[in-house]
């Protein structure tokens, strides 16, 4: 860490403690490091804005300091303790927020390693370098007695809804590649990734005329799914227009459940892995397996799922099954399930654009290609299913805004203070 020795470190920690005690200036003043913090029913995500322009910018010594250390610990590692991960390959820089240019870094580890994440925030003094962090998800109400009693730090609260659709109007405006879809989901040849802009007028395979493309970006309305360990559906009709109309206990959550009890497994990526690698159709009854073929009368095509799991009734079929088979039976259950959901929101809301968001799809594209197969299968093919390359990280987004709005805030109130105080001198 060119230009500050270890003395400067020390020397800059101790003056936060003199600071942090002062009755005459509280740390809270000062300006912080900007994080954010979605702690989920299963996953934390963290993601941190290093300030990348010109670091004559920073206000104060302390900030500078301060904002080096944490970079040369968060940016040289790419794991952190035992279940601690940086995702390197998300990583956006040249982002500008709140008039400074920096590089967002994105990090996760399982919420029931909170405590762990608490005690390393403490080892590392980070604590002393920020005195509130913004924070949403359930753990941000589960946790904050133990943050706060811990680390004598705040963690502000940020509504989850509103976190996540400023979250993903963030990414979606700095990153043109942010938003894709998949042609021939299912076929593993022909099978690939396609770039979709959001700046077209709609989401339809039908859809032809993009008169309405814009240079704005961001288009509305959309749908948004929220996939972790439950789901969320919100319509989207402006920057802060916006409604939960639907849901779903049947997602992450209950996927990684029935692989646990079924199959044996101890992680969610066990569990993917299993599914990756099974056929589903040993498990669930088939139109086909009811009709012998094509349900034509109402559009059944003859490999549809008529019944989930619907060939293990039997000791004999139950000995059969194997681990693999099972899974993507559970995957395909909590897809097809989810699918359906989403394409009667957007039904009934009249929106074309859906977007699936979350943790669910983290390391798991087998799931993304089976929601676009059930999207197609739902829509009549007449809708696709939209992926966001950030997938799960947008609640910790959206509380970097909230952070920032904050510390401007803190701001303004200093200089109120500050302008009364001589007003009153004179």
């Amino acid at each position: 860490m060119a230009g500050i020795s270890n003395d400067d470190i020390q020397n800059f920690l101790s003056n936060l403690e003199r600071r942090a005690s002062s009755s005459v200036t509280p740390f809270s003043e000062f300006p912080m490091p900007w994080f954010g913090l979605d702690i989920g029913g299963t996953l934390t995500k963290l993601v941190y804005f290093e300030p990348t322009d010109d670091k004559g910018n920073f206000e104060t010594e302390e900030e500078l300091l301060s904002d080096r250390m944490i970079q040369r610990y968060l940016t040289t590692n790419k794991a952190y303790g035992d279940s601690g991960v940086r995702d390197e390959h998300l990583e956006l820089q040249n982002v500008t927020i709140n008039n400074r240019i920096g590089t967002i870094h994105f990090i996760r580890f399982p919420t029931n390693q909170m405590p762990t994440f608490i005690t390393l925030v403490k080892e590392k003094e980070f604590t002393l370098m920020s005195s509130t962090v913004c924070a949403t998800g359930g753990g941000a109400i589960k946790y904050a007695k133990d943050a706060e009693s811990e680390l004598n730090m705040q963690l502000l609260k940020s509504d989850e809804l509103e976190s996540l659709i400023k979250g993903i109007e963030l990414i979606a405006s700095v990153n043109n590649e942010e938003c894709y879809y998949y042609d021939y989901p299912l076929d593993n040849e022909r099978c690939r990734k396609v770039s979709w802009k959001w700046s077209k007028g709609c989401c339809s395979s039908e859809c032809t005329d993009h008169s309405q493309a814009t240079d704005d970006g961001l288009q509305y309305p959309y749908i948004v799914v929220n996939i972790g360990s439950g789901v969320s559906v919100m319509a989207v009709y402006g920057q802060h227009d916006f409604k939960r109309i639907s849901g779903s206990s049947i997602g992450g959550g209950f996927f990684q459940g029935l692989c646990c009890l079924l199959c044996g497994c101890d992680s969610f990526e066990e569990a993917v892995m299993l599914a990756s690698h099974g056929n589903n159709r040993n498990i669930d009854k088939l139109v086909k397996d009811i009709y012998g073929r094509a349900y034509d009368n109402v559009g059944l095509p003859e490999d549809t799922v008529a019944a989930s799991f619907g060939k293990i009734c039997s000791n004999e079929a139950r000995e059969n099954a194997t681990r693999e088979d099972l899974a993507h039976s559970a995957l395909v259950t909590t897809t097809n399930n989810i699918g359906s959901v989403a394409l009667n929101a957007a039904n009934h809301c009249k929106i074309d654009r859906i977007v699936f968001v979350g943790n669910f799809l983290r390391v798991n594209p087998i799931a993304a290609r089976l929601l676009s197969k059930a999207m197609d299968f739902w829509s009549q093919g007449t809708k696709k299913a939209l992926f966001l390359q950030h997938e799960g990280y947008f609640g910790a987004v959206g509380c970097l805004d909230k952070l920032v709005a904050v510390t401007e805030m803190r701001k303004k109130q200093r200089e109120g203070l500050s302008s009364s105080s001589s007003a009153s001198s004179d």
